[in-house]
């Protein structure tokens, strides 16, 4: 029986791919959706992968989110800590 990978621990693991890679396949992904031609098990294949696909863009934009939001914190933090400061 193959051993169940938690969802939380998925979400949290880096992407294997790089969000460009991921997003350049997705575009491929589309593009071979969209041309049709496919078997039905072939078009669910490929919508499965970019579906896949677009899982690890989103976390990689989730990841970048949550960097620039801590950026912008600790940016506004050392302001209020420098409000005696003329400039």
């Amino acid at each position: 029986m193959a051993k169940r990978v938690d969802d939380q621990d998925t979400a949290n693991a880096e992407p294997e791919l790089s969000y460009e890679e991921s997003r350049e396949e997705l575009n491929n992904v589309v593009r071979q959706l969209e041309s049709g031609g496919l078997s039905l098990k072939d078009s669910l294949a490929l919508w499965e992968r970019g579906e896949e696909l677009a899982r690890v863009c989103e976390q990689w934009l989730e990841g970048a989110r949550a960097k620039l939001a801590a950026a912008m914190d600790e940016r506004q933090g050392e302001a209020s800590e420098n409000d005696d400061a003329p400039f």
